[in-house]
């Protein structure tokens, strides 16, 4: 008489750590499951063995999505589904190509499995910093600047970049080339503050980590929606003031993108509110210095340390409102003494502490004592 086989039992929660010993039929080696609500910039399809994640747009201009096939380690790939990467998970080993990554591993507890990074030199975060200098985390360049032969010999698992369309910047197409698994991430052309952050799932899939990412981002999200309720009770929005101009051209963020959503959001406006476009408006001085100069806030001036320097970038800008105020904000409270900048690293998946700033700033009566995180004023 043969001995009946009896089927483990279904797992309870995502194995982030392990492989499946036994691989039984129609078990669900995925209970943990992302919920997408914020970004329709990637998508995820559970099967039982497997994930399908798709970014449907994965690079400016790109016209067909890509999808990577992740399979449960211990567990069959699915077949038909060429030419597309089939990545294990969950990952162990990863290179991260751009610092707004590193804010997702840290936060879920993953810095051990970072072996990589593009570049550290402009590094907010001082875990990372460290473990880069130790030794321990490998940068390998990137772009016309990538050491190919650094990134084959960490051995990752997965490498997660970004597609710009230029060969001075992308460095996916040699790393493919050379058989490595690469995955290209969008969050930067994502149009919304929560639909940026929600980008974080998408790492957090490839180590299994869905249900501490969906705790993560749900405490973001609800933040978010508490500080944007408060504004939304201040009355007139007054009107802000944005950025600086870079070699003779003031690029102003279009009323569609996610910057104006966050000035939106705080109760704000700003003059180019009903525009259409996605991308940075680019404008003469003489038409941001019409229709700005009344603007009761300033904000988001690239390397300006004081109200002296930005004088003396122009002296034309004594004649702004904001100025004369001293109602000039800078997001560089949070950098570090090599250029880091930790707006551009940690905000992208934090835009809840962002728009607190922001509603603390254009209504201060509203956050009374409010400690500021990204921003601070010029003096």
């Amino acid at each position: 008489m043969q001995p009946t086989a009896t089927a483990l039992p279904a797992p309870t929660a995502n194995l982030t750590d392990a492989c499946v010993a036994d691989a039984t039929p129609g078990v669900d080696y995925f209970p943990a499951k992302a919920i997408i609500t914020q970004t329709e910039g990637f998508s995820i399809e559970y099967h039982d063995t497997y994930k399908l994640l798709t970014v449907k747009t994965p690079a400016p201009g790109a016209t067909a999505a890509l999808t990577y096939v992740l399979v449960q380690c211990g567990t069959e790939p699915p077949a038909g589904f060429e030419p597309a990467q089939i990545i294990t998970v969950p990952v162990k080993r990863v290179i991260a190509m751009s610092t707004t990554y590193l804010p997702v591993l840290v936060d879920l507890g993953l810095l051990d499995r970072l072996v990589g990074v593009d570049d550290a030199t402009y590094t907010y975060n001082q875990m990372v910093v460290d473990l880069v200098t130790s030794g321990k985390i490998k940068a390998i360049g990137s772009g016309a600047g990538l050491n190919l032969e650094a990134a084959i010999e960490l051995k990752p698992d997965l490498i997660i970049t970004f597609g710009s369309g230029s060969t001075d910047f992308d460095s996916h197409p040699k790393l493919l080339e050379a058989g490595l698994k690469v995955v290209l991430n969008a969050e930067w052309l994502d149009t919304s503050p929560l639909g940026r952050a929600e980008w974080g799932k998408f790492i957090a899939v490839f180590f299994n980590q869905e249900a501490a990412a969906e705790t993560w981002f749900t405490e973001i999200a609800d933040g978010y929606a508490k500080v944007k309720a408060i504004a939304a009770k201040a009355g007139s929005p007054p009107k802000l003031a944005y950025g600086t101009p870079y070699q003779g051209t003031w690029y102003l963020p279009g009323g569609a993108s996610f910057a104006a959503q966050l000035i939106r959001d705080a109760g704000a406006t700003y003059p180019y509110a009903a525009d259409t476009s996605t991308a940075s408006l680019p404008l003469s001085f003489e038409e941001a210095y019409s229709t700005t100069r009344d603007a009761a806030y300033w904000i988001n001036l690239p390397f300006v340390p004081d109200l002296a320097a930005l004088l003396a970038q122009d002296s034309r800008f004594a004649d702004f409102d904001a100025y004369k105020k001293g109602a000039v904000w800078n997001n560089d409270l949070r950098s570090n003494d090599a250029g880091g900048s930790d707006y551009y690293e940690s905000a992208v998946v934090r835009p809840d502490l962002v728009l607190a700033d922001l509603v603390a700033i254009v209504h201060p009566d509203k956050m009374p004592g409010h400690e500021f995180y990204y921003y601070r004023q010029l003096k």
